[in-house]
């Protein structure tokens, strides 16, 4: 994994448990040296060509909620899968549907012991949303390439509204302002500390402002903003509009932005729940 030798998939949401992830219902059964997985997984990150998945299973089918839940590495060749790719709004077959019927893997599989599942499942949640899910990079880069369009418009003439020069500077402010939130984090990590509820403003910081880079391109292209980078009378040679198609999905996928704010109002803040 280290290595980037294996693709591995998320199997956390089913189609009746998302943001309530531990409402979720495929079972894992011990039997013997095994786990015999029954259930449905979807929106499985790299689902589609991956070699792994990882799991949220409920290994004891009488609990509920967060109890009786576990984490479970499973080769994503076993018998008994079966994988439906799921496209993204660009056409991509980004995400897919496993089917687990009578899966066998080995209980040697098990990350955690049992009943620890969700306690992996939100150490990895806080990392993912904090740190790992989207890197410093693809904000910088995005944000020096809206700076070039904005000189490549102010060069051929074009009239830029004020607000749209504001947002250009924003952007590019929050850009340079995530990396050195992401740089702090790490370099406390590297120190023991550990990722709490900062992982959900983070990941709204960073997922919003992904949309919002975008979404000011397209409206400095305005209807050029629909072409690709390649079409001959392209004014950029970045693909804004697939990138911002992709944006979209940052303020859903790990954790709907709304459930991340109640996180935010609770544990951050320290706001009564309603």
């Amino acid at each position: 994994m280290a290595e980037g030798k294996e693709i591995w998939a998320q199997g956390w949401s089913e189609p009746n448990t998302g943001s309530d992830l531990a409402s979720l219902s495929t079972t894992a059964i011990k039997d013997g040296e095994n786990y015999i997985l029954n259930g449905q997984k979807t929106w499985c990150s790299r689902g589609a060509w991956a070699d792994w998945i990882f799991c949220i299973v409920r290994t004891d089918p009488e609990s509920q909620r967060h109890s009786g839940l576990s984490y479970l590495l499973v080769p994503a060749d076993a018998p008994g899968i079966t994988r439906r790719p799921v496209s993204r709004l660009d056409g991509e077959p980004a995400f897919a549907e496993i089917f687990f019927d009578d899966c066998q893997v080995s209980a040697a599989n098990l990350l955690g012991g049992e009943g620890e599942g969700w306690k992996v499942a939100m150490a990895t949640a806080s990392s993912e949303r904090g740190l790992n899910l989207r890197a410093p990079g693809r904000f910088l880069a995005a944000a020096n390439q809206l700076v070039n369009l904005y000189k490549q418009l102010v060069r051929e003439k074009k009239s830029i509204p004020p607000e749209l020069f504001n947002r250009i500077v924003e952007g590019y402010t929050a850009a340079q302002a995530y990396r050195w939130q992401v740089f702090s984090k790490a370099s406390s990590l590297m120190h023991g500390e550990t990722m709490g509820a900062e992982a959900s403003y983070m990941k709204i910081f960073w997922s919003e402002l992904d949309v919002d880079l975008h979404a000011t391109a397209l409206e400095l292209l305005a209807e050029r903003g629909e072409l690709l980078a390649s079409a001959p009378d392209a004014t950029s040679e970045h693909d804004w509009m697939s990138g911002y198609l992709f944006s979209l999905s940052g303020p859903i996928y790990a954790g709907t932005n709304e459930i991340q704010r109640n996180i935010v109002a609770e544990r951050v803040l320290g706001l009564p729940r309603k």
